[in-house]
């Protein structure tokens, strides 16, 4: 059976190898941010409101782009990522784009323990709990790294979308990958990134988990926060089928002739005070 620490090494060999791809491609849009632009999405844009003055913990950061759109948007930044290759490229767009920011090189379950403080908000976004096996323990992380009162906000695809698969654009979406929970990782290997479908990677397989909306709600519950809001949206942020149309505002959208459905979905949790 594969261990957490196997699968851990997996994904951080992926994403290590990813991030010169996701720099240099145009949905990350590294260039905008480089010529002073915001790359948050209309989405998290819209519902985390004012962060000014606020201190903001990114976990699974990535390489910073979101990070560091939220230090120019004024908050007190710090991003948390377990691949150092991308936490370099994080720091050397820091430093190009003169804004504070502080990058801890961390498993997200060790989070709290390596950063040493508690912030305001903790912000995760766009595929990262998949990553995770263990939810719970995740959603006691968020809440170590909150001060009273603070809040989470997470917004992901959508579980019930991520479980259906197709291969051309005409053809329908089916069933294909789990919707419940599961113990072994769902191991996925094939070329390229979501970023970059052409993409020749040294590293090509990855193991991640699915998590119904019963798991991530309870999960958040379970471990003392609060549901204060949750939504349901018909677009993604990135082409997850092959029948999604880009709607002209970075985000993608089921065809006007299809079923809407939920493609993502977003919440605030929050500490008690």
């Amino acid at each position: 059976m594969t261990t957490e620490t196997e699968s851990f090494s997996v994904n951080r060999a992926w994403w290590n190898g990813v991030v010169e791809t996701h720099v240099n491609s145009r949905m990350y849009q590294t260039e905008a941010f480089r010529n002073g632009g915001d790359t948050l999405h209309p989405l998290e844009s819209a519902e985390i409101g004012d962060v000014s003055g606020r201190s903001l913990v990114h976990l699974q950061c990535h390489f910073g782009l979101d990070t560091l759109s939220l230090a120019r948007r004024g908050a007190r930044v710090t991003g948390v990522d377990f691949a150092p290759n991308a936490l370099a490229a994080a720091r050397q767009l820091a430093a190009e784009a003169k804004l504070d920011a502080r990058f801890v090189e961390s498993n997200v379950y060790d989070a709290a323990a390596a950063l040493g403080e508690t912030y305001d908000i903790a912000y995760v976004t766009w595929g990262a709990i998949n990553w995770l096996p263990d939810l719970h323990r995740w959603a006691r992380v968020v809440h170590d790294v909150l001060k009273p009162g603070g809040f989470l906000y997470l917004l992901e695809g959508h579980p019930m979308a991520l479980c259906l698969e197709q291969k051309r654009a005409e053809d329908p979406l089916t069933p294909g990958w789990a919707y419940f929970e599961h113990t072994a990782p769902q191991v996925i290997d094939e070329d390229g990134t979501y970023a970059d479908r052409g993409a020749k990677l040294a590293h090509t397989r990855t193991h991640e988990w699915a998590h119904p909306l019963q798991q991530i709600l309870g999960a958040l519950i379970d471990a003392g926060l609060h549901i204060e809001m949750f939504h349901e949206h018909d677009r993604l942020a990135w082409q997850l089928w092959p029948c999604l149309e880009y709607d002209g505002n970075r985000m993608y959208r089921l065809p006007r002739d299809r079923m809407r459905l939920p493609l993502s979905f977003s919440l605030k949790a929050r500490k008690p005070a």
